[in-house]
C-alpha cells in the first residue's frame, strides 16, 4: 500500500508561491506588523481587568480610578479593532492579489499546451482545479497564515505572561499542552489525504455537469434527462462521502482540541482557587489568569485550523503545480528558422508516418507535394486519418523530422505562432463561442499586443466573408444580423450555418493556406456550390485544401488524395481518378445515384 504523503513533504509545494510571496512581502510585512501590534494590545487587556478587580476587592477606591480604567480599555479596544482593518487589508488583499495572478497563469499556461494533453484531462477537472483549489490555496496564505503567526504570537505572550505572574499555577495549566501537540501531528495528515480525496471527487462531479450541459441537445433529444439525473446524483453523493469523511475527522479534531484546552481552565480553578484562598494571589490575578487562557484557547484551536488550511493549500497547489509543471510538447525551437523567399511548393510531405501515443498508425507512409495555389482535395473514409493528416501539416500534433515541409522548411524548425499564423482552418467540429455571430467571425482580428484595426475595415472584411460562405441571406433573416448571439456553442445555429460561419472566420484571417476539414458536410447542394465558386474566385491563386467526404465538393480541385486505413491510395486528378475506377470513381457514383433518387430521378 503506498504511503500517504507527510504534511512536511506536502509544504514542499508552496515553493511555487515563492515569487509572488516576494512580490508582496512589502504588504505581508505590514499585515503582519499590524497583526503582531494587535496581539500585544490584545494581551494588555486582562491587565486592565485585574487592576480594576483588585481594586475593587480592596474596598478603597474611586469612581475616576475605575473610569479611567475603562477608558484606558475602551481606547486599546479601538487600537485593535484598527490594527485588525489594517492586517485584513494588507494580509487577505495580498492573498486575493496572488490568486488573481496565479489563475491568469494557469489560464496562460494552459494555451500553451499540445492538442495531446487535452485529450488526457477532462475540462471538469481543469475547472475545479482553477476555481476550487485555487480559493484552498488562497485560504492557505491568507488565514492560513495569519491563523499560525497570530497562534504563535499569542501562545508565546500568554505563557511568557502567566508564567511570570504566577508560575505554580501556570505549571499546572500548561500541562494538557503535549497531548495537544501529539493530537494536531496525529491528525494533520489524514486531513491532508481526505481533503485531496474530496477535491478529486468535486473534479469529477464538474466534469460530468459540464458534459451534461454541453450535449444538452443530445441529452433531451434521446429523453435521457433521467439517466443523466442519475449520474450526476452518483458523483454528488461521491463529493458527499468525501467531504463528510473529511468533516468526520475535522469534527473529531476541534471539540478535542477543546476539550485538552478546557482541562486548562479547571486545573486553574483548582489551583489557583486554593492559592486565592491561602492569600498567595489576588482576586485579580485569578480573573486575568482566566482570561488568559481563554485567549490561549485560540491558539491552541488555531493551531489545528492552521495544519488544515496549510495541509488543504498545499493538496490544492499540488494540483495546480501538475498544470503549471507541464510543458508542451510542442514548441518553438530554440532559433526558429525562415522558409526560402520563394518556396518551390507549398506542401511537401515524405514517407510520413504517425501514430497517437498508445495506439496503431493512423498514418503510414504517406507522401504528398502541393504546389503553390493549388486546390488540393482529400478523400477517404471516416478514420482513415484525413484530419490527422491536416493537424500534422499545421503541427497541432508532432510529425517525426523531415516530414513535412511547409514552404521548404521543416514544420519543426518554423517559430510555431508564424507557422500557424500561415493557415486559416476550419474545423471538423466548427467550434463557435457564445457570443454574436460578427465577434465569432471577427474574432482572429481581436488586438493582443497589435492595434485593432478600423470599424470601417472590419465590416468591409465581415461583409466580404460573409459573403462568400453564403451566409448573408442568412443573416437577414434574424433580427440583429451578424450581431444576433448565437448561445454557447452556437446552439441556436443550425449545423450548416455554423458550418459557413467558422468558413467566413477562416477567411477573415487571411492565411496564405486555407483547410476546409469537412466543413461543408451539413450544407445542401447548392449552397455548397456557392460556396466553392466565392472560395475559387476570392482565393485564386492560393493555395486550398479541402477535405470532405462528398465527390462534388472536390469535383473541380487540381489534385487529389485518397486515403485509406492511412494509406496513400489513390493520388491524382479529378479526371484520372475517375479513369481508374477505384474509390474516387465508386463514390462519385454512388453519391451522384443517390442524389438522383433523391429528385426522383430514381424512382
Amino acid at each position: 500500500m503506498k504511503k500517504p504523503p507527510s504534511f512536511k513533504v506536502s509544504l514542499g509545494e508552496f515553493k511555487t508561491l515563492a515569487p509572488y510571496l516576494a512580490r508582496y512581502r512589502g504588504s505581508y510585512i505590514v499585515g503582519f506588523g499590524c497583526l503582531i501590534i494587535v496581539d500585544g494590545a490584545q494581551v494588555l487587556i486582562p491587565q486592565f481587568m485585574r487592576r480594576a478587580v483588585d481594586l475593587i476587592a480592596s474596598g478603597s477606591f474611586t469612581g475616576r480610578e475605575i473610569s479611567v480604567l475603562c477608558a484606558g480599555m475602551v481606547g486599546v479596544m479601538a487600537f485593535i479593532a484598527g490594527g485588525r482593518f489594517l492586517w485584513r487589508y494588507f494580509i487577505h488583499g495580498s492573498s486575493r492579489r496572488i490568486e488573481t495572478e496565479l489563475r491568469e497563469a494557469l489560464f496562460r499556461h494552459l494555451l500553451t499546451l499540445s492538442y495531446d494533453f487535452y485529450q488526457q484531462h477532462k475540462i471538469g477537472d481543469l475547472m475545479a482545479r482553477a476555481t476550487h483549489d485555487l480559493n484552498a490555496v488562497r485560504m492557505s496564505i491568507g488565514l492560513g497564515l495569519v491563523a499560525l503567526v497570530d497562534g504563535t504570537i499569542m501562545a508565546a505572550s500568554i505563557l511568557v505572561i502567566i508564567f511570570v505572574q504566577d508560575p505554580r499555577t501556570a505549571a499546572f495549566a500548561v500541562l494538557p499542552l503535549p497531548f495537544i501537540t501529539a493530537s494536531i501531528l496525529f491528525f494533520g495528515g489524514a486531513l491532508g489525504n481526505r481533503f485531496k480525496k474530496a477535491q478529486e471527487t468535486y473534479a469529477a462531479m464538474s466534469d460530468t455537469v459540464q458534459e451534461t450541459f454541453a450535449g444538452i441537445r443530445v441529452v433531451q433529444a434521446f429523453v435521457k434527462e433521467g439517466w443523466f439525473i442519475k449520474k450526476f446524483a452518483a458523483t454528488n453523493d461521491e463529493y458527499r462521502e468525501a467531504n463528510m469523511a473529511l468533516v468526520k475527522l475535522y469534527g473529531a479534531f476541534f471539540p478535542l482540541i477543546g476539550f485538552l484546552s478546557g482541562l486548562t481552565i479547571v486545573l486553574v480553578l483548582l489551583v489557583g482557587g486554593i492559592r486565592v484562598v491561602q492569600g498567595l494571589m489576588s482576586p485579580g490575578d485569578l480573573l486575568a489568569l482566566f482570561r488568559y487562557l481563554q485567549m490561549l484557547i485560540w491558539p491552541l484551536m488555531g493551531a489545528g485550523f492552521t495544519v488544515n488550511m496549510i495541509q488543504r493549500g498545499a493538496v490544492s497547489l499540488r494540483r495546480v503545480n501538475e498544470i503549471l509543471q507541464t510543458s508542451p510538447s510542442i514548441t518553438s525551437p530554440p532559433t526558429p528558422a525562415e522558409p526560402p523567399v520563394e518556396p518551390a511548393e507549398a506542401v511537401v510531405i515524405r514517407r510520413l508516418s504517425f501514430a497517437y501515443p498508445e495506439g496503431p498508425e493512423v498514418l503510414k507512409d504517406v507522401s504528398l507535394t502541393i504546389k503553390q495555389g493549388a486546390w488540393v482535395g482529400i478523400l477517404g473514409r471516416t478514420g482513415s486519418g484525413k484530419s490527422t493528416l491536416i493537424k500534422a501539416i499545421t503541427r497541432m500534433i508532432e510529425p517525426p523530422a523531415g516530414t513535412v515541409l511547409i514552404k521548404g522548411l521543416d514544420v519543426r524548425d518554423w517559430d510555431l505562432d508564424t507557422l500557424r499564423d500561415c493557415f486559416s482552418v476550419t474545423p471538423q467540429d466548427s467550434y463557435l463561442f457564445s457570443d454574436s455571430i460578427r465577434n465569432n467571425i471577427l474574432y482572429r482580428l481581436q488586438a493582443d499586443e497589435s492595434p485593432a484595426e478600423t470599424g470601417d475595415e472590419e465590416d468591409g472584411r465581415l461583409t466580404r466573408a460573409v459573403a462568400i460562405a453564403a451566409l448573408d441571406t442568412d443573416l437577414k433573416t434574424f433580427a440583429l444580423g451578424a450581431d444576433t448571439l448565437i448561445g454557447e456553442r452556437g446552439l441556436t445555429l443550425s449545423g450548416g450555418q455554423k458550418q459557413r460561419t467558422a468558413i467566413a472566420r477562416a477567411l477573415i484571417g487571411e492565411g496564405e493556406f486555407l483547410i476546409l476539414d469537412d466543413a461543408l458536410s451539413a450544407v445542401d447542394a447548392e449552397t455548397e456550390q456557392r460556396v466553392l465558386r466565392g472560395l475559387r474566385t476570392d482565393r485564386a491563386g492560393k493555395t486550398t485544401i479541402v477535405v470532405t467526404h462528398r465527390v462534388s465538393t472536390v469535383s473541380h480541385a487540381d489534385y487529389l488524395l485518397v486515403l485509406e486505413e492511412g494509406r496513400v491510395a489513390e493520388a491524382g486528378s479529378p479526371s484520372e481518378l475517375m479513369a481508374a475506377g477505384g474509390f474516387y470513381a465508386r463514390m462519385a457514383a454512388l453519391q451522384q445515384l443517390g442524389e438522383g433518387v433523391s429528385e426522383g430521378r430514381g424512382v
